[in-house]
């Protein structure tokens, strides 16, 4: 329930903009207190009476209302929130926010929240896919606000796609799970693996995968968030270390990443290996550049050390260890054998085999199998979502 919890929603100009009356019904059906406060443009969407009515209290659009002579501040409004949730969150909304532009009152909240922040975007499948929105949504990303992802399907313009506002109902269910979790766990010292390995050849090349790394920083982010001490060892990737996360260990090969997690497993409760580590390496990598020639090149490859069963095998008994499956054929049966030969507690199961699910992509569709058999399907789901499920469970194992 979310008896007591204070949510700052903010509206702004979209035409999903009529599912924020739904949304506010259901916040306040379990018990949460709702301030919403609006963008100029959100009042012809939506009126500022439905929400107050729903809302049980007056919606704020400006700094100073003329009608009752009052000012609202936006830094007591960033304090008193448990949670902000922007949604519809409208592209032009999307940019002010990444840019630090506070020329209303939802973007001066914004910058002044000191809780975490939740973003719904809302807008055309066209305006959504351009790089300009995807990379402010990356940025916010990056400063550790939460997406929630939109849905696919048929949108205002009439074409179908992505762009279209998470249902509230589905929101309502991302921040019960949120402050489900929140604190457990409090004291828990977590170690997550991230991203691909580099092998080099030459100082150029590299042997590689297609990793972003993205599951793994939403998994150190939702654990740090809901309390636990997080060491992140991440390989080569882009992504910026979310802000709850204190410690980060930056690596390029297999070897780095074995002796940073060799270095750091012993001293953790939970380990989460969701790194995607090459198997193989170059015997004798080049300290200058191959030149390129009409002959074959042969590249002899040594098997690298096995990070997660070595870790399996030094396992102390308290400690909860957690491996991922990527698979392309009998996923789960492949899954299972690794569970039980790296003496894992938990796998999580992905298949290329699945659209939208593996390397690269903001989604991901696992199955979390326990060491007891225990198998628990899921849906396509953002990689945010995805990373509160695995902790989910990873926190039935601590209190069982």
């Amino acid at each position: 329930m979310l008896s007591g919890k204070k949510v700052l929603l903010a509206v702004t100009g979209s035409i999903a903009a009529y599912k924020t009356a739904f949304f506010v019904r259901l916040l306040v059906s379990k018990g949460a207190e709702v301030q919403v406060i609006m963008t100029p443009s959100a009042k012809n969407f939506i009126t500022p009476l439905t929400l107050s009515t729903l809302s049980r209290r007056p919606v704020i659009i400006e700094p100073f209302n003329p009608e009752t002579g009052q000012w609202s501040n936006h830094v007591e409004l960033g304090r008193w929130a448990d949670v902000m949730v922007v949604a519809p969150a409208s592209a032009n909304t999307l940019a002010k926010m990444a840019a630090g532009i506070a020329d209303n009152f939802v973007t001066t909240c914004f910058l002044a929240a000191k809780c975490p922040v939740f973003f719904a975007p809302a807008m055309d499948l066209d305006m959504f896919k351009h790089p300009a929105v995807q990379k402010n949504i990356q940025t916010l990303i990056s400063f550790g606000n939460i997406l929630i992802s939109p849905g696919v399907g048929e949108l205002a313009s009439g074409l179908t796609g992505a762009g279209r506002m998470e249902e509230p109902e589905h929101m309502l269910q991302i921040l019960l799970d949120f402050f489900h979790q929140k604190n457990d766990f409090s004291g828990k010292k977590v170690l997550v693996t991230a991203g691909p390995t580099y092998e080099p050849i030459d100082p150029v090349r590299f042997i590689g995968n297609y990793s972003s790394g993205k599951m793994g920083f939403h998994l150190a982010s939702v654990l740090a968030a809901f309390g636990a001490e997080v060491t992140l060892v991440a390989g080569p990737t882009a992504l910026v270390t979310p802000p709850q996360v204190k410690k980060q260990v930056n690596v390029k090969t297999a070897a780095e990443m074995a002796e940073a997690c060799f270095r750091l497993a012993g001293e953790c409760d939970i380990v989460i290996m969701a790194a995607a580590v090459a198997d193989f390496s170059p015997v004798n990598p080049s300290v200058s550049k191959i030149k390129k020639s009409n002959k074959e090149l042969s590249i002899s490859l040594i098997k690298n050390t096995d990070i997660l069963a070595e870790l399996g095998k030094r396992k102390p008994d308290h400690q909860i260890l957690v491996g991922f499956a990527l698979e392309t054929d009998n996923e789960k049966e492949n899954a299972i054998r690794k569970l039980q030969n790296k003496n894992l507690d938990m796998i999580v199961l992905n298949s290329l085999n699945d659209t939208g699910a593996g390397f690269n992509t903001n989604t991901n569709k696992v199955n979390i199998i326990l060491r007891n058999g225990a198998v628990y399907d899921y849906p396509l789901k953002d990689k945010l979502q995805v990373a509160c499920d695995v902790a989910y469970r990873i926190n039935e194992l601590l209190h069982k």
